[in-house]
């Protein structure tokens, strides 16, 4: 009999590890929306040397952010890349006539994305990347595929809070040196600014009740009210222009071909609803609403 208990009591440990183990990718999950892009065939893109240098090596470059929650994002768990601007990037692969299993996606802070792009170190970047009349002095943007302005991130069940005019006597938090913290201050909205060196710091303020508010673009607190929205909303409008950013696509400046294939494709996704299922799955867990922006071809 006791040599039983011994085996049972065994197997039903081995069963439970198991099970444990079964649960080990669930926190990538969460990040996941799911989103398969439809790969095409035989595509051609003449006088991209960019393109032709991808087709060469059988595979797609991508430079993308890390550490944005529902834009692009790594779960160290998973080693899995998720977010808005990764299924962005999957889509835009898939019609170039690449897999997701045919991508490379490589990690740049935004100081060094106009630098990896004309290196031909990535062949396209996608990442919260404002297009700028200075950066298209250095490269190309196909797009814009997103359009944000500047908002705000308070706790679910604080209603005192709700736009840019009600900020006075609140502490508000941004990133040191960041244009949102700049625009607080200059405009005098509150005299309590909080800076950290990351939003995430400032996210985790917020929830532990030691400020009152986060302030960036709104895409970024999308993806950390997606990320909990118990307990986490964003309140109000963007604040009004010309704070408004437009997210584009990065490619080499002499690129035009494989530039005007990407604003082809972008505005494939906003006519046959792949925008907006990839919105929805992103992003739009935060409880918001958004449509596809006019792409501008630059």
């Amino acid at each position: 009999m006791t040599r039983t208990r011994i085996l049972v009591a065994a197997a039903l440990a081995a069963s439970l590890a198991l099970a444990g183990c079964g649960k080990e990718g669930a926190p990538g999950d969460e990040q996941a929306s799911g989103y398969q892009p439809t790969v095409a065939q035989n595509v051609q893109v003449p006088g991209s040397q960019t393109f032709a240098a991808m087709q060469q090596r059988g595979r797609v470059s991508i430079g993308v952010k890390d550490d944005q929650p529902g834009l692009g994002f790594n779960d160290a768990t998973t080693g899995e890349f998720s977010g808005f601007d990764i299924d962005t990037a999957k889509m835009v692969a898939g019609g170039l006539g690449f897999s997701p299993d045919k991508i490379d996606f490589k990690v740049y802070p935004s100081t060094a994305r106009e630098d990896a792009i004309s290196r031909g170190d990535v062949d396209y970047y996608i990442g919260t990347y404002s297009i700028t009349d200075k950066r298209k002095q250095q490269i190309g943007f196909a797009g814009p595929y997103y359009v944000t302005g500047q908002s705000l991130l308070v706790r679910a069940d604080d209603n005192s809070i709700t736009g840019k005019d009600t900020l006075k006597g609140k502490k508000v938090c941004s990133v040191t040196g960041s244009t949102p913290i700049q625009r607080i201050k200059d405009e005098k909205l509150t005299d309590q600014p909080i800076e950290f060196q990351k939003y995430s710091q400032c996210v985790d303020q917020l929830r532990a009740g030691q400020v009152d508010a986060v302030t960036t673009d709104e895409a970024i607190l999308k993806g950390f009210a997606a990320q909990a929205p118990d307990q986490l909303k964003i309140v109000g409008q963007p604040f009004p222009t010309p704070d408004t950013e437009k997210y584009g696509i990065g490619v080499k400046k002499d690129d035009a071909a494989l530039r005007n294939k990407i604003d082809d494709l972008l505005e494939a996704s906003a006519q046959d609803g792949t925008w907006q299922k990839i919105y929805d799955g992103t992003l739009g867990k935060s409880g918001t609403q958004a449509s596809p922006p006019k792409v501008e071809r630059y």
